[in-house]
């Protein structure tokens, strides 16, 4: 098969290497890709935009599937373009995506079906949002309804912080995805997040992980596009994915076939485990990042298997194996992130570092410039590691890090705590 995979990041570079192992694969393609995924793939330059350009790529080079990485081109409807051509595709169409493409289109499916998530208030001005912040009060969660690359979700713990993100959404701080914003009752519990491979009719349990979303050491800071994972997530046990797909992921499958949009792709689901079940945060429609990294490395089956029958409507006949180990990935950002990262610092140690047993190194925001690897976003690395348990997957992981030779990079240095106090409990004596 030839396969285009579509995206630049670190989920991007964790596909392509997954992608390249299947011995199905006769070359793969990533646009735009980066030095990482360059290993893998011929990266080629194609506007994501021009969605005609795409198809007239595939047709050239006998495509058969593309995969689609990030949200951006989903919602936009590249998918149904694609299909429209002729083409194959792993990734949901835009009426589809609108899941992850409008916080507000969500909730309603939540309150039509009976899905369980957080109470909330749906806001296109600032007036009448801050009254309601002022009537509820704080803890509260403010949400721009669009697409803000992990960064319009603000946790408020005080009312004027609240407010504060309020006016960022309508101040245009997010562009168009602020124009609205959700307004929700903050949730306590353990945050969780679940993924399942669909195609249209069949939902297949996917994998667990657990993201870091603040930037700084203990979960503080400001919220990112995510700074680390692990995989599974303890808080996920059988019982709790049972539950996650019946009360959950079932009836928005039933709901958004029922609205004609058949949800097919990655439904990536956020969850908090609260004391009373599963209730959903937020939806996305292709895989998270970083969780896409330690699911990949944890992956026993071929993913081109796996996404050929989601996109071919077959995944009533296959399931998913995992390996029972740990994975962690570390998240290593340029000086300023997430508000103003540093370009073109210069990085050395990463092929030294990746060459440690059970290591990989997924490039998420890299550039090569004259002859040298250089940071070229705000999350630049994807440091993972695979472990007997999350405490040495966590171990492996920062022992890479610490052969990256990147003065002016950071990461959290405490990836996985949840775990690994968890960890620490269980044993016994």
């Amino acid at each position: 098969m030839n396969v285009l995979l579509l995206g630049s990041g670190g989920r991007e570079h964790a596909l392509a290497w997954k992608i390249a192992a299947s011995p199905m694969l006769t070359r793969l393609y990533a646009a735009p890709g980066n030095p990482g995924i360059a290993r893998h793939a011929d990266c080629v330059k194609l506007d994501l935009g021009n969605h005609a350009a795409v198809a007239g790529f595939c047709r050239e080079h006998r495509i058969d599937l593309v995969v689609v990485g990030p949200e951006a081109p989903l919602v936009a409807g590249i998918a149904d373009d694609l299909r429209a051509a002729g083409i194959r595709v792993f990734g949901p169409s835009k009426a589809a995506a609108r899941l992850e493409g409008s916080k507000s289109f969500t909730k309603e499916l939540c309150a039509k079906y009976g899905i369980p998530t957080a109470a909330y208030g749906r806001f296109d001005n600032l007036q009448a949002a801050r009254a309601y912040v002022k009537e509820k009060g704080a803890p509260i969660v403010v949400k721009a309804d669009g697409l803000a690359a992990g960064k319009g979700v603000t946790v408020a713990m005080t009312e004027q912080e609240a407010l504060a993100a309020l006016d960022a959404c309508f101040d245009g701080s997010f562009g168009a995805a602020g124009a609205e914003v959700v307004v929700e009752e903050f949730l306590t519990g353990e945050e969780a997040s679940f993924f399942c491979l669909c195609d249209g009719a069949t939902a297949l349990p996917f994998g667990t992980a657990q993201d870091h979303k603040r930037v700084g050491d203990g979960d503080t800071g400001p919220n990112t596009g995510g700074m680390g994972a692990y995989s599974p997530a303890p808080v996920m046990t059988p019982e709790m994915v049972e539950r996650t797909m019946r009360e959950i992921v079932e009836p928005t499958m039933r709901g958004m076939a029922e609205m004609g949009a058949p949800f097919s792709g990655v439904l990536f689901v956020g969850l908090m485990i609260t004391d009373t079940g599963p209730k959903l945060i937020e939806y996305n429609t292709r895989f998270g990042d970083p969780e896409c990294q330690v699911l990949m490395m944890r992956l026993k089956d071929d993913l081109l298997v796996l996404m050929n029958a989601a996109a071919d409507g077959q995944l009533a006949h296959i399931s998913a194996r995992w390996k029972d180990e740990a994975a962690l990935t570390v998240v290593m950002a340029a000086r300023g992130y997430p508000a103003a990262p540093e370009k073109g610092s210069v990085i050395q140690g990463v092929d030294e570092a990746a060459a440690l047993e059970d290591v990989e190194i997924f490039h998420a925001g890299t550039a090569v410039n004259a002859g040298a690897l250089v940071a070229n976003g705000g999350r630049v690395l994807n440091v993972t590691a695979a472990g007997r348990t999350v405490a040495e997957a966590q171990r492996k992981a920062y022992e890479a890090v610490d052969m990256i030779d990147w003065p002016q990079g950071f990461c959290r240095r405490d990836i996985g705590w949840r775990a690994v106090e968890r960890e620490k409990t269980e044993q016994p004596g």
